[in-house]
């Protein structure tokens, strides 16, 4: 994609719109840090939460490097602001990729083998690794993007001078593949979906009763409780539907949070905006990632574990749609991780 960094108009008025760049980038990181306070777990014992931080201070990297090159201007600026502007494009794009495959190693062999190493070690290698993909992100694509302005012109007297970014295609396909997968799972079913919603509302509502409850019983006897039916396994026994299979309640939960995502990327595709990869390689997609991810993992290993795993919590409440589709509640103990 090209854009424009330098314009004259037939007036002879020059216009720079490196600040402008500098403001989109500094909208990205207010997105990135609001999507990093309300959705990210600060667990950084597990690789993508630690991207999650990497990707954050990148931004903020990236804001000073720009705005240091806009406040010093092209004449004393050591770098050019379509040099900044190509090699953050060529790196960011080529993170989603590793991020992906590592993000899913990671939470299926941690799954796995959840107390062979203490949280500090764990952290140190989430951290190394982060690192390692940046650096070779960086090392790999720096130059590969041609930093060049070129001359066009309009009409007569309006000359433009354009810079050569590209796009991320991983995430392109990416969300486009998950919004067809949601849409043509969901859409032979959208007369049931919803009562399951309500049900599932209903299963979350008692479950937060049920661990008030719980906290507050263990505080004022502080010995072992017993633990007896809660609420909401008498109200799931007496019930009487058709719940849906895992597979189907799971994609369900991932949908209600993460479709209003998918349909604005997906809508801007079909309208043609394209947007260079400094911009879509962001929190927000990588919160999404993530909940498929630690979705499809916590699918595998319910067989085996039922709904309560030792992967970190999500956006997604995939216990409550464990429940609804299984019709049961199950209590735990405390010291269970939820």
């Amino acid at each position: 994609m090209l854009v424009i960094m330098e314009q004259w108009d037939e007036a002879g008025c020059h216009t720079n719109n490196t600040y402008k760049y500098l403001l989109l980038m500094i909208s990205k990181l207010g997105l990135d840090a609001l999507v990093f306070y309300f959705c990210c777990q600060k667990v950084y014992t597990f690789f993508l939460n630690m991207c999650s931080l990497a990707l954050l201070l990148v931004d903020v990297l990236m804001v000073l490097i720009m705005a240091t090159v806009w406040f010093l201007g092209p004449d004393k600026s050591p770098l050019s602001p379509c040099f900044v502007l190509t090699n953050a494009s060529a790196t960011y794009g080529a993170l989603p990729l590793p991020m992906m495959i590592l993000g899913l190693l990671n939470y299926s062999l941690e799954d796995a083998s959840p107390n062979n190493h203490s949280s500090f070690c764990k952290l140190v290698r989430n951290a190394v690794l982060t690192l390692l993909v940046l650096i070779l992100a960086a090392t790999f694509t720096f130059g590969s993007g041609k930093v060049e302005l070129k001359d066009q012109r309009i009409g007569t007297w309006t000359v433009m001078f354009v810079c050569r970014l590209s796009d991320c295609s991983v995430i392109t396909y990416f969300v486009l593949g998950l919004f067809i997968a949601v849409i043509c799972t969901l859409l032979p079913f959208c007369s049931m979906i919803p009562r399951w919603v309500k049900e599932s509302n209903k299963i979350s509502l008692a479950r937060d009763e049920d661990h008030k409850k719980r906290r507050s019983d263990l505080m004022s006897t502080q010995t072992k409780s017993v633990y007896t039916k809660s609420a909401e396994e008498n109200y799931l026994e007496d019930s009487d539907w058709q719940r849906p299979p895992l597979w189907l309640s799971l994609t369900l939960g991932f949908g209600l949070f993460w479709m209003p995502y998918l349909v604005v990327s997906v809508g801007c595709w079909l309208i043609g905006l394209v947007v260079p990869a400094y911009l879509t390689v962001n929190i927000l997609w990588l919160e999404c990632v993530n909940s498929l991810i630690v979705g499809v993992v916590f699918w595998v290993k319910s067989k085996t574990q039922g709904p309560y795993s030792n992967l970190p919590g999500n956006v997604c409440s995939w216990q409550v749609f464990w429940h609804l589709s299984k019709g049961t509640q199950q209590l735990q103990p405390p010291h269970a991780c939820v």
